[in-house]
């Protein structure tokens, strides 16, 4: 079974990297945007289905990040990203670990709403003041690049090395987590999201292993919206809203919650859906309407695969053999 779910990593890689011959303009720039939700839904899945912590302020650190690239880079020339990549992680990990530090104090539908209330703070910053250019949002007029002295070696202004770039992200976070799951850090917080007063009676502290793992996946989300920053070229308020907070806890749940490969299978889906149910093409008039098809079609998969896409496989087998039987 481990043997068929890294081989469908590796198929899911290899066609990633090869999409760009086959995909045209728009097929390359909806799969490298829908790449960065993925890495943004790896951020969640950490929190909810590895320690069992349901954020509703996720897109804090999404859309602090993307902001941070924006207005570190300095005007007119093009900046580094040996710097302002980790320099846009560390303010979106940082606000984690505020957040963390207070909401983590919290449990259950609380700690649902404090994490929104930190995050609704963050959106009014930069909708409210002239810090973040208010409703209009900044532009991000020159990309970052990647050189070695006079020899640029990546050029993110670029759309096929940004595509390229984003893949590089997609599987080294994908990696990490994987990693991190299955080290002494990983297995602690398993048992956090399984019995939190038994790790407590056996003797850990869970608080410092919770709010270690917040600014992790605050650190990640935090790459997610530099990357989103970077290939748009462009930030506002809504990057920060509860709506997508809300829609990255969508795409881990219609993937199905405690599996990498579901998170990055949720976000692939949930892009997908959305651009079916927008397409006057197939669905005429009704294409406005789109958000109620989605929510119902939402409703239907949790419904009907109540493990998400990723149980679907096993759902189908069990029952054939009941079939058999």
């Amino acid at each position: 079974m481990k043997s068929v779910r890294v081989l469908s990593v590796l198929v899911g890689v290899l066609l990633l990297a090869l999409w760009p011959f086959v995909g045209g303009t728009f097929g390359i720039d909806f799969v490298a945007k829908t790449m960065i939700y993925a890495i943004f839904a790896l951020s969640l899945e950490l929190l909810v289905g590895g320690t069992g912590l349901v954020c509703f302020g996720q897109a804090a650190f999404f859309g602090l990040a993307g902001y941070a690239a924006v207005k570190l880079s300095p005007q007119g020339a093009a900046p580094s990203l040996l710097w302002l990549l980790p320099a846009a992680m560390a303010v979106a990990a940082a606000y984690a670990l505020f957040m963390g530090a207070l909401s983590l104090r919290t449990r259950g539908v609380y700690f649902i709403m404090v994490t929104l209330a930190f995050a609704q703070m963050a959106y009014y910053l930069v909708h409210d003041t002239p810090l973040g250019g208010g409703t209009d949002g900044i532009y991000l007029y020159v990309k970052p690049v990647l050189a070695a002295g006079d020899t640029t070696l990546l050029d993110l202004d670029q759309p096929l090395t940004m595509y390229y770039v984003v893949l590089a992200s997609l599987v080294t976070a994908f990696g990490f987590l994987a990693l991190l799951g299955r080290s002494r850090f990983g297995r602690a917080l398993a048992g956090i999201k399984a019995n939190e007063q038994r790790m407590r009676a056996a003797g850990f502290s869970t608080y410092p292993y919770k709010l270690a793992a917040f600014v992790v996946s605050g650190a990640i989300a935090g790459l997610a919206g530099f990357l989103f920053a970077v290939k748009d070229g462009f930030v506002n308020p809504e990057l920060l809203s509860w709506h997508l907070s809300g829609a990255v806890l969508i795409m881990i749940i219609l993937g199905g919650i405690g599996h990498l490969r579901g998170a990055v299978l949720g976000a692939f889906a949930f892009a997908l859906l959305q651009e079916l149910f927008k397409s006057d093409a197939v669905f005429g008039a009704f294409a406005k309407h789109w958000l109620l098809a989605l929510g119902l079609t939402i409703i239907a998969s949790v419904a009907l695969l109540p493990r998400g896409l990723i149980g679907a496989g096993e759902l189908l087998t069990r029952r054939t053999r009941r079939a058999d039987r």
